[in-house]
């Protein structure tokens, strides 16, 4: 899909706060979704973006389709997420 991604200073706190396994987890997930258009992918209602399933986290972003720019927003636990 030759997309790239950019990360917000929120979203870069949150990829540093997870631990090992999870960080790589959701940086594959990421890699799938920009390489392949691949993941558990749903608009979000009444916000603006998208979200990305991976195991318990929930990875918030935004797609520029002109671009092709992912910008990922935030990473948070689904029981923090909504």
């Amino acid at each position: 899909m030759n997309w790239s991604v950019r990360w917000t200073e929120r979203s870069l706190k949150d990829l540093r706060r997870l631990d090992s396994t999870s960080r790589s987890r959701v940086l594959q997930a990421i890699a799938r979704l920009v390489d392949a258009d691949l993941g558990d992918v749903k608009k979000l209602r009444g916000l603006p973006g998208y979200r990305l399933r991976v195991g318990d986290l929930r990875v918030f972003f935004e797609r520029d389709s002109g671009l092709k720019v992912l910008a990922v927003t935030a990473i948070r636990n689904r029981g923090d997420a909504y």
